[in-house]
């Protein structure tokens, strides 16, 4: 302090007090920041380490309880949302050789000889030629980006691409399977509203707490700040994301009318009631929609170029109503017709849920969106969310959070109508009036055209799995995603009879503005399994082996794409670095070029804590999924719902001839009992495998009682 104080003008003998308390004030600011930027320095070491994730289930060795001690010492007592964003470690750049090494071990069971050979010696060549230098790029942006390959997935997978956001670039998330709190459908949009706006209201004040992974290790959070208020705007080459600070209004379409519905008043959030009323209010609404006005929202779901042209047009006609939709906090659709598992016919109904929320009628969506929700005639929900702005897990977070709050924590009163009293003092909610220009309209109608051949081509298929769930998994001693992955391995072979390029997304939230990474699941030890299991003079110890040999190279792959070691990330951004450089790498374009015939993804629960899944089984999500990442594909998601149901959404196109999402969850089913025969040994329930004929008494879900084959909702090729 004296040395600072000597470095201050000299204000004459009256001031010398005042520079002691200045010399006093520097001290300590720097002092404090030198300590925070100590914290920080040692948190972000803390976090670099991996060691926990190759150690085995269960067990924790000496120096990582050593090292989540530490982690819990330099991360304080109350972290919020945010907290450990300037701690998280920047996702590293895996080295060249490895990844072609990997990537040559992730094709060679897929590939004849010939075509292994002609591949490996594109490998050599620009593992000679380009490769250092275009790696040597991607280390210098390593080390001044916060992400060296985020920022490029967002614009070169997202926005830059051309094709409609409907089925190519947006997923949906399901309601309670088997109950629906109310049917009421304004109530039920006007809790759910309000528990959305509940959840951005804690967003905003970084209440939310942070995710841990297994409960210890923080993950990136950066993908949460453009969940409300954001629009994906329409470009004539590229995209842009725009997000709002605020936003007081939700967007709402019903029966081809556009409306804006305030959600606040001078008090505060509205109520529930308050909303319900609202809602109400425009599903009472007689008024017509105007010419074209119906059918405006397929414009959303039309080539991207396209879109933007129009857009342009019609922002300079009708530029206050188009802020108004792309301003909102949300998009909100009020279907005019029902939707969810019926028991009539259990499979079709809830076929036709999962399509609705994927397409619908392709003019009653606004899929530029961050998310819209939508709310069916008989109280069903559903969210259809547009994938650029952030991945699966935000979403699932957030729908949880809606979930739980909307059915346990507001509730409904007896009548199906939220709790409280309506508020007539309220204005009535404002009609959005487009003035359509006649250019247009040929673009609305083409649209319209392009958007249902696009919807009607898609096939859904979902079943709920109540043969087994993760409970039995875990008494294997197995992994269950890797369980899972491996039986869609057989059900795929099966199906096709061949093996394809697998895609199985995984987080790298561990990095700072980390997204997703590919486990690459069709391995050689996978294939191998996948043979045993198709012939006859295999015994079952003999596949038992190889199951749990596939079973530990899939969880290996999972844990190095998790940890930044992943293959598809890194090629991609050498990929774009070699176009940056007008650098023509054979090897590289091959990469660039592989369809993924079997995508696939585990919807995570999070917050199993907000749900009581032993009391009440049916008050769980039941997932979501997406559309199939090839003409001729498939897309698989999966969730584990409590301890004894695996719910499956498959996805598939029905133009093409090769596949049949039916067909495939009937595969799925019959590869599930035939993995799961094989551990049945000791004290483990029976199961019932396929060939043997047993009686099924059917399981209660709710109201309803499925008496199928197993306890599942039937597929197309079940006999009733």
């Amino acid at each position: 302090m004296e040395k600072i104080k000597e470095s201050l003008p000299d204000w004459g003998g009256q001031h010398h007090r005042l520079r002691g308390v200045l010399a006093a004030a520097l001290f300590a600011s720097c002092l404090w920041g030198a300590l925070i930027f100590t914290l920080h320095v040692a948190l972000r070491l803390l976090l670099s380490y991996h060691g926990w994730l190759l150690e085995p289930h269960g067990a924790m060795s000496s120096p990582t309880k050593t090292w989540l001690a530490l982690v819990r010492i330099f991360s304080g007592r109350n972290p919020m949302l945010f907290s450990y964003q300037r701690s998280l470690p920047r996702q590293p750049v895996p080295s060249v050789q490895d990844t072609v090494r990997k990537y040559l071990e992730s094709v060679r069971p897929i590939l004849s000889d010939e075509d292994f050979d002609l591949t490996s010696a594109l490998a050599q060549e620009f593992l000679r030629l380009q490769a250092s230098l275009l790696q040597w790029y991607l280390r210098l942006k390593s080390w001044w980006a916060s992400n060296y390959v985020s920022d490029w997935w967002e614009e070169f997978v997202y926005l830059r691409s051309r094709h409609s956001l409907m089925v190519n670039s947006n997923y949906y998330m399901m309601d309670f399977l088997y109950v629906t709190p109310t049917p009421v459908q304004a109530a039920r949009a006007g809790n759910a509203v309000h528990a959305l706006l509940l959840y951005r209201h804690r967003l905003n004040r970084q209440e939310i707490l942070p995710t841990l992974l297994m409960g210890m290790r923080p993950l990136c959070s950066a993908q949460y700040e453009k969940i409300f208020n954001t629009t994906r705007i329409p470009g004539i080459q590229k995209d842009h994301i725009r997000h709002l600070r605020d936003s007081r209004h939700v967007a709402v379409f019903h029966r081809g009318r556009f409306y804006r519905v305030g959600t606040h008043s001078q008090s505060g959030l509205l109520s529930p009631r308050a909303l319900e009323q609202q809602f109400q209010r425009i599903l009472d609404d007689p008024s017509p929609a105007c010419p074209q006005e119906e059918h405006l929202a397929a414009l959303t779901a039309a080539p991207r170029d396209v879109w933007a042209q129009v857009r342009s047009s019609l922002k300079t006609q009708a530029e206050d109503t188009l802020e108004a939709v792309e301003g909102a906090a949300f998009f909100v659709s009020l279907d005019s017709e029902p939707a969810g598992l019926t028991r009539e016919d259990p499979a079709a109904t809830l076929d036709a849920y999962a399509h609705a929320l994927l397409a619908g009628r392709g003019h009653d969506r606004w899929f530029d969106k961050s998310f819209t929700l939508i709310v069916f005639s008989n109280g069903k929900l559903g969210l259809s969310v547009e994938h650029s702005w952030a991945d699966c897990p935000i979403s699932g977070h957030m729908w949880e959070f809606t979930l739980a709050t909307e059915c346990f924590q507001l509730g409904y009163s007896a009548d199906g109508h939220c709790k409280g009293h309506p508020d007539p003092s309220l204005p009535q909610p404002q009609r959005l009036h487009w003035d359509l220009p006649e250019k247009i309209h040929l673009s609305i109608s083409l649209a319209l055209r392009g958007a249902k051949t696009l919807s009607g081509n898609v096939d859904c298929h979902v079943f709920p799995f109540s043969h087994f769930g993760k409970s039995f998994i875990k008494r294997c001693h197995l992994s269950s995603d890797s369980f899972i992955q491996m039986a869609l391995q057989l059900a795929h072979f099966r199906d096709r009879g061949q093996f394809c390029l697998t895609y199985e997304s995984t987080m790298t939230r561990l990095f700072l503005e980390g997204r997703t990474e590919t486990v690459r699941s069709c391995t050689r030890e996978a294939c191998n399994f996948v043979r045993a299991m198709e012939d006859k003079e295999k015994t079952e110890p003999q596949r038992r082996a190889m199951f749990r040999l596939a079973v530990e190279k899939h969880q290996a792959l999972l844990k190095a794409a998790m940890s930044g070691q992943g293959v598809d990330r890194h090629l991609f951004a050498l990929y774009i670095v070699s176009q940056f450089l007008h650098l023509q790498s054979p090897f590289l374009d091959q990469v660039h070029s592989e369809q993924w015939q079997l995508a696939t993804s585990q919807i995570p629960v999070q917050q199993i804590h907000l749900f009581d899944v032993h009391n009440y089984p049916d008050y769980v999500s039941s997932g979501g999924g997406f559309g199939p990442a090839d003409d001729h594909g498939y897309g698989v998601s999966y969730i584990f719902m409590g301890d004894d149901t695996i719910t499956f959404h498959i996805s598939s196109k029905k133009s093409s001839t090769k596949t049949d999402s039916h067909r495939l969850g009937q595969h799925i089913e019959d590869a599930l009992l035939d993995v799961a025969c094989l551990f049945q040994e000791g004290p483990r329930p029976k199961l019932r495998c396929r060939g043997l004929q047993e009686e099924d008494s059917g399981h209660r879900h709710g109201s309803l009682s499925c008496h199928t084959g197993g306890s599942r909702a039937p597929t197309k090729s079940t006999n009733l």
